[in-house]
């Protein structure tokens, strides 16, 4: 077998894990698979000689190949843009998904990474985000990683432990409490799913309120509800958004995420009295979005 094809089939051997590499190094099915194919035009041109794990070095090319794209990504990002009539916004927090790319597949990697975990990915520096990724997640060496990154050894730990902080989150409520709003948020996101009314009432004050940006509201419904079963009726008319939505970190809280193929679109965040959850607030603008720190629950 001529050498070029012999590369090819390993290459091919290992796309599935590079796939996976690229995509949670950049969040996008579509930019995966870019990143992927360029890595192939790399190795292809450059070949393996001397090359003695070809599937670690096959890892650090697809690595390099996403830094280089996480860092141009930011770069643009600092460039200001006027958003067009009928296109998102230039400031969301993530880059368009599904461009080209399987809608489903996108989903099912979004599901098997975690959409919380992608929206905190998303906010951090490429470097940090390179070396969390590769150590935490594949078990790269500090090593291996550290001439991807420019820094020594010890330097890219720091960028993992930044990153890992930042990503485990500092909670700013005691455990006992932490547990008991997460078992609250788990019963309502639960109840919303099942289209259970009684139930969505259980966990909520019958004084509760609930205030929503107005981009998650249809046009005349109102974006200030009070008591529970105002409450229950609004959440049960938007329960069909409820499969994308996962408990996560806000603002040191447990609140909720909305992140269909890992982006994020909507944020709920909950105020709890007395066993009860007792205010909802429905944040869908983008810019505020920008300004939340979220972070993954533990367990």
């Amino acid at each position: 077998m001529p050498e070029r094809d012999a590369l090819a089939t390993e290459f091919e051997q290992n796309r599935a894990h590079l796939r996976a590499v690229a995509y949670r190094m950049l969040g996008s099915l579509s930019e995966a698979d870019d990143a992927v194919q360029e890595s192939w035009l790399h190795v292809s041109r450059s070949g393996t000689a001397g090359v003695k794990n070809l599937g670690g070095w096959l890892t650090t090319v697809v690595a390099r190949v996403c830094l280089d794209m996480l860092r141009s990504r930011r770069a643009r990002r600092e460039e200001p843009l006027d958003d067009q009539p009928g296109e998102p916004p230039a400031h969301l927090p993530f880059p368009l998904h599904g461009a080209g790319g399987d809608p489903e597949q996108e989903a099912l990697l979004a599901d098997s990474v975690g959409p919380a975990l992608l929206v905190v990915l998303e906010a951090l520096a490429p470097a940090e985000r390179l070396a969390f990724v590769l150590h935490d997640m594949f078990a790269v060496p500090f090593d291996e990683i550290a001439p991807i990154v420019g820094r020594s050894p010890a330097a890219a730990r720091q960028l993992a432990s930044r990153a890992r902080r930042r990503v485990q989150g500092s909670p700013s409520v005691p455990d006992a409490d932490l547990t008991r709003q997460r078992e609250l948020v788990s019963a309502f996101m639960a109840a919303s799913r099942d289209g259970d009314f009684d139930a969505l009432l259980a966990v909520l004050d019958p004084d509760v309120v609930l205030r929503a940006d107005r981009a998650t509201v249809p046009a005349g419904r109102p974006t200030l509800l009070r008591g529970a079963e105002n409450v229950v009726r609004g959440a049960l008319a938007g329960s069909g958004r409820s499969r994308f939505a996962q408990a996560a970190l806000v603002n040191g809280a447990v609140g909720i995420v909305l992140a269909p193929r890992g982006q994020l679109t909507i944020a709920l965040t909950f105020s709890f009295g007395h066993g009860k959850i007792t205010e909802i607030e429905v944040i869908a603008d983008p810019e505020r979005l920008g300004k939340l720190d979220v972070a993954v629950l533990d367990g």
